[in-house]
């Protein structure tokens, strides 16, 4: 009888223990799932590492079409290129400007945006579009006028780059030389991105009123060869370019590129890719490899990482920099879908999505600017 009493307080005692256990596990559950059953660290792509933002987010614009560039006027005012054909004023006054004959295709339009360094003074914005000449399609660069509200004297100061439906590049930035430069891609013509007399596959260098540079390497506009359809472009504390690129697409996706940018130097395309190597030609400081795709778009530098957006990975990627290494993080991991343009600061972050352009899944409002404090990354 002592025994039969025992067993059942025993058995008494453990199933309540276990309807303790149980109402923890279902009360604990997503904390649990957190150490658990979500990826960490060490099941993320080898090499990069993941976080997420605090959320401490404002929206600049919203219900843009395919937002490609956005430059700072001031702390209030926003320039933005929309694909399409579109200039727009964000800020005090939101004027919109349609900037005559641009042909938007699948990857071209209304792309890169630039301010002189002496903007304050000779109010010089300069745009890079997509457009047709003759009929055929061509990218060219432009100086427009911007004073007293009016976008004015279009000067063409580059034309006849080739274009394409694809990889049209189109990113412009003035360096630390004071030289405007500019990424062309190789419009679907791999071959031309190794012959450095065509402007298609580069990085071109030219003076803010598109004269060729006494010490250019070519004795043309050509600075840098063998690309495949660069998109970005920043400089770090020693005056260094980098450039970000798109590799190839389809079955073969993924290779896409970081480059430390030397004048002269050929980082070729179409004859190598991701870690290959051949004489006289440059491998990527950084690749995404075979495995992943980035689909790298704009970049910049700030407090000594090189930040990035991935289209197709939809994630904005930083790039700390250790003498010419790279290790990576990922932010904003598929919080925002795609994502294009990004300017950086000491103190904040501007980043745009770009799920309107046909190839994303568009959320309400977008496309958006967003800007995120910069102590979050």
């Amino acid at each position: 009888m002592y025994t039969y009493v025992y067993m059942k307080k025993t058995a008494t005692v453990i199933i309540g223990v276990v309807l303790i256990l149980a109402a923890g596990l279902y009360v604990f559950r997503a904390e649990i799932e957190k150490l658990f059953l979500r990826p960490t660290e060490s099941s993320l792509e080898e090499g990069i590492t993941e976080t997420s933002s605090s959320r401490e987010v404002t929206i600049i614009a919203e219900n843009l079409s395919v937002p490609w560039e956005v430059v700072l006027l001031d702390e209030e005012d926003y320039l933005i290129t929309e694909r399409p054909g579109t200039l727009k004023r964000i800020g005090s006054n939101g004027q919109v400007f349609e900037i005559e004959g641009v042909e938007e295709t699948s990857e071209g339009g209304l792309l890169g945006l630039a301010l002189h360094p002496d903007f304050s003074e000779n109010n010089y914005i300069y745009l890079y579009a997509t457009t047709r000449k003759n009929g055929e399609l061509k990218n060219q660069i432009s100086r427009y006028s911007y004073a007293d509200d009016q976008l004015s004297e279009p000067t063409r100061i580059l034309d006849d780059i080739p274009a394409s439906a694809i990889h049209d590049g189109g990113r412009i930035a003035f360096g630390p030389d004071g030289l405007l430069y500019a990424t062309t891609g190789d419009a679907g013509l791999p071959e031309l991105a190794q012959d450095t007399a065509s402007l298609a596959g580069k990085i071109l260098r030219m003076t803010d009123q598109g004269e060729i540079p006494n010490d250019n390497p070519f004795d043309n506009y050509t600075y840098s060869y063998g690309h495949r359809n660069p998109q970005g472009l920043a400089w770090d504390d020693e005056e260094r370019l980098w450039s970000s690129e798109h590799g190839p697409s389809g079955a073969e996706s993924g290779n896409d590129e970081i480059n430390l940018i030397e004048k002269g130097a050929n980082y070729g395309w179409p004859v190598i890719r991701g870690q290959e190597t051949s004489p006289d030609m440059k491998t990527p400081i950084a690749e995404s490899g075979t495995e992943e795709t980035w689909a790298p778009a704009g970049l910049a530098y700030s407090q000594g990482s090189l930040f990035f957006t991935g289209l197709r990975g939809q994630t904005l990627y930083e790039a700390v920099i250790d003498g010419e290494n790279l290790s990576l993080k990922a932010h904003l991991k598929e919080e925002y879908g795609r994502l294009r343009a990004v300017v950086a600061d000491d103190d904040f972050l501007l980043v745009t999505t770009s799920n309107t352009d046909g190839r994303g899944d568009p959320r309400t409002g977008d496309d958006k600017v967003l800007k995120f404090p910069r102590g979050i990354f």
